[in-house]
């Protein structure tokens, strides 16, 4: 056996295995989260822990398991990152690929894509020390800590991922299309909504999916900047907690074995389930978009 043969073969069992590791990996931490977690249900109903709104395990007398505020509060955070995320992310987009000159494309795509390694916990510290009370000013409130705040963060941190693979979808649109438009007399604006984004659709949707993923799984920024109060929201000025920071909050003080211990290990579950069905959404419309560019 030559040394190329062993090569190819050390390069295949090698990806065989990275491969097999991610899928091991990924079934270990949900059986990790699910025989933890539905424990919880020995003791707390199904139905209140999904249908009430009241999490107090530490209460005297009966303790509450309730995680419909923390659900609220999390998708209510995450889609208001989105309302701000998705219209800059894909403008940005499409100015970087149809209309920005060759050296600003330059300049400012490394720029919104450094924003991608900013640590979280250095937005959340922006998001207390500058845009709390920037929010607090505008809107005379007394706490700028809010799911507002943990929006626009969200968003700042979601856009990177948006940009890029936004770009990407428009950028490998057939160039037949656009000269086509062109041809017919359509200006470049006209083409750029009526033919550019709607064939590129697929991978905008895909890079709006994996903004949302980015965004209900993170932790660190929303328990700084959105107050952490564990109550039913009824607007963006109201301080909430979500899923991620009930976890982070908690789980380092909680006895072991306890309700309460596996009642977090159950959100944990919920969370997995939730961050899952958008990554599957998400991978469903990137094959489409890889359908259409082969």
């Amino acid at each position: 056996m030559n040394i190329r043969n062993i090569t190819d073969k050390f390069f295949h069992y090698f990806f065989l295995v990275s491969g097999v590791s991610a899928i091991g990996i990924l079934f270990a931490i949900f059986v990790m989260l699910a025989m933890n977690g539905l424990q919880t249900f020995t003791d707390v109903s199904i139905s209140q822990f999904f249908l009430s709104t009241r999490w107090n395990p530490s209460a005297f007398g009966e303790p509450s398991y309730g995680i419909l505020s923390l659900v609220v509060s999390s998708i209510m955070v995450t889609l208001g990152a989105m309302v701000i995320a998705v219209p800059l992310g894909i403008g940005t987009a499409a100015y970087l690929s149809e209309i920005a000159p060759p050296f600003l494309r330059e300049t400012l795509k490394p720029v919104v894509e450094i924003l991608a390694g900013i640590p979280s916990v250095v937005v959340g510290f922006f998001g207390i020390v500058f845009l709390g009370p920037l929010i607090a000013d505008v809107f005379n409130l007394t706490s700028g800590l809010n799911a507002l705040n943990g929006s626009i963060l969200l968003a700042i941190m979601a856009l990177p991922t948006i940009v890029s693979v936004s770009e990407d979808a428009i950028r490998s649109v057939p160039k037949d299309f656009k000269e086509a438009s062109y041809a017919l007399g359509v200006n470049r604006w006209l083409t750029l909504v009526k033919i550019t984004l709607p064939a590129a659709s697929s991978g905008i949707v895909a890079a709006v999916m994996l903004g949302i993923g980015r965004a209900i799984g993170e932790t660190m920024t929303v328990l700084m900047a959105t107050g952490n109060a564990l109550q039913m929201p009824g607007s963006f000025f109201d301080s909430v907690r979500t899923m991620t920071a009930n976890i982070a909050i908690e789980l380092g003080e909680v006895p072991f074995g306890t309700t309460h211990y596996f009642g977090l290990f159950a959100v944990g579950l919920v969370l997995f389930f939730m961050s899952l069905a958008v990554n599957l959404t998400a991978e469903h419309f990137t094959k489409k978009y890889r359908r259409y560019r082969t």
